[in-house]
């Protein structure tokens, strides 16, 4: 079995970890924009998700003669640590929700926001309950100045969020049709002859493109994407990123419970679940919880969706190849976060939570966030990223040496 002894190669992990998690989220939104429904991106998100954790166990945790302290993968299937499985499973659980809930909460916030807020609750919370279940290997004066970076950058994040609100509105406002006297955006703006064949997966493509950040294109995105966001509540948004982060913020502790035992579950001479086997159990019941909530919404469909069916699932090939890379690139990403976490630390390793810097580049660089915004905006979004920059390199300035003895 590989593992993961020195603090370098936790901290090198952990960077691949930031830039995969980084991501996947914006290729997610980049199909939700494109109009594919978000039942049919997370189920194939789902697939290589699994697959992921898989390929981990079957390599890295295979490599070697299994021991008797560290045993291989398959070695310790068979052996009596269901309690250890059922923290890696509650993990699964609460990870595939909060990645449900962020998937819509993306279409109502926006990616950058959304990750920013979710990501500081994660390590407010969750990085809090690893310092204590890891018997405190880490820096406690550093963790906890960088916790504190990253609860600063929640308040500037929904700072953002409602100044770039805002900004819209004011957008959106001026190019009303004064002439009737009404409220919605001009039918000037709107092509109303635009389609989306549901059952087929396929959607018709604009013919222009209007420039980021002006009114017409905020109306285009607006009848392009798969869920309709125009008039809904800022606060149902926030509300959404909110349960998010909560539920994001325990798969951690449960996977760190999972691989250390700290509460003393196994019974005398069972090896502690390594963190390939935990892996899999997490992906297993992350898996069976997305595909089945998933499957559901294609019939009880949530946020003004439109209906689906699993033969319209499989029939959609628009943009499944992204859907599959970015279940990929996350299952990939969670796996080196927690062979970094067990090596150096828990807490430490959720310095992977500075992922908005690398999501909120790709919403700039392809979904033009932010663009023609106030100057209010750019300023706290300024200040948000240089709280995460901050965050990040305390985090990991903080790790320490877990002992294997």
């Amino acid at each position: 079995m590989f593992i993961v002894e020195d603090k370098g190669s936790a901290i090198a992990l952990m960077c691949a970890s930031l830039i995969f998690l980084g991501t996947w989220p914006a290729l997610l939104t980049l199909l939700e924009r494109r109009g594919r429904l978000p039942q049919h991106t997370y189920l194939d998100y789902s697939v290589t998700n699994l697959l992921a954790a898989v390929l981990i166990a079957l390599t890295l945790g295979q490599l070697g003669e299994s021991k008797e302290n560290t045993p291989n993968f398959f070695t310790q299937l068979s052996q009596d640590n269901w309690h250890s499985v059922l923290f890696a499973l509650a993990g699964g659980v609460v990870l595939s929700v909060g990645n449900l809930c962020t998937q819509y909460a993306w279409a109502y916030v926006g990616l950058s926001i959304t990750e920013v807020i979710v990501a500081s609750m994660v390590v407010v919370i969750g990085t809090t309950l690893n310092y204590f279940l890891d018997n405190r290997i880490n820096r406690a004066d550093i963790l906890f100045t960088g916790v504190a970076c990253f609860l600063v950058a929640v308040i500037l994040g929904t700072s953002v969020h409602s100044s770039n609100a805002a900004d819209n509105k004011e957008k959106l406002s001026g190019s009303t049709n004064r002439k009737n006297g009404g409220t919605e955006p001009s039918s000037q703006l709107i092509d109303k002859d635009v389609l989306v064949d549901i059952e087929n997966g396929a959607s018709t493509e604009y013919a222009t493109r209007a420039e980021a950040g002006t009114v017409e294109y905020l109306v285009e995105l607006e009848q392009r994407r798969s869920i309709k966001v125009f008039g809904s509540s800022t606060l149902m948004g926030l509300g959404i990123v909110f349960f998010a982060g909560v539920c994001l913020s325990l798969f951690s502790p449960a996977l760190n419970l999972a691989t250390n035992d700290q509460w003393h579950t196994l019974k005398d001479g069972v090896p502690h679940l390594v963190v390939y086997t935990a892996f899999f159990y997490f992906s297993i019941s992350c898996f069976a919880v997305g595909t089945g909530l998933n499957i559901l919404f294609l019939y009880r469909p949530m946020a003004g969706v439109p209906k689906s069916s699993f033969k319209a699932y499989l029939n959609d090939w628009d943009g499944r190849q992204w859907a599959l890379l970015a279940g990929l690139l996350c299952g990939l990403g969670n796996g080196f976060q927690f062979m970094g976490g067990q090596a150096a630390g828990y807490a430490a390793a959720d310095a992977v939570e500075a992922l908005p810097l690398v999501s909120t580049f790709w919403g700039i660089v392809l979904f033009g966030e932010y663009r023609k915004s106030s100057r209010k905006t750019y300023t706290l979004l300024a200040f948000m990223l240089l709280m995460f920059v901050a965050a990040v390199a305390t985090l990991m300035a903080s790790a320490g040496h877990r002992s294997t003895k």
